[in-house]
């Protein structure tokens, strides 16, 4: 698997998300992304009560440990990797998380506008 350039959405550097708990498609805390990544797990978001509730309702249970999986569940105030489709999906339902734009990788702007990325980025 070959990491496409870390680059985040506003074209700089792309910057850490988070290593506790770790997130990221290759877990090495950012939300970078390759070809394989089917999923497209670059949006850097800060979990909700809401949006957790709204993921694990549409199939996508993130607040359950899963050991076998090395996955301590994750719980409001966490940052994380989402995919992008879901978090467009969660912001057409009116329940998209904030997000960090300097740790939102460019590829996610295949999915998501820009405008609406800006939208949920703290002030």
């Amino acid at each position: 698997m070959e990491m496409e350039k870390s680059i985040n959405v506003l074209g700089g550097t792309l910057s850490a998300c988070s290593s506790d708990p770790v997130t990221g498609f290759f877990r090495d805390g950012h939300c970078n992304t390759c070809t394989q990544d089917h999923g497209s797990h670059t949006v850097c978001a800060l979990m909700t009560a809401e949006f957790l509730a709204y993921s694990k309702y549409v199939g996508n249970d993130l607040s359950t440990p899963r050991p076998e999986f090395g996955f301590v569940g994750l719980k409001p105030g966490d940052q994380w990797c989402l995919c992008a489709a879901r978090f467009l999906q969660a912001h057409d339902e009116g329940c998209a998380p904030q997000v960090r734009l300097d740790a939102t990788h460019q590829r996610a702007l295949d999915i998501v506008p820009l405008d609406v990325l800006r939208q949920h980025a703290p002030a």
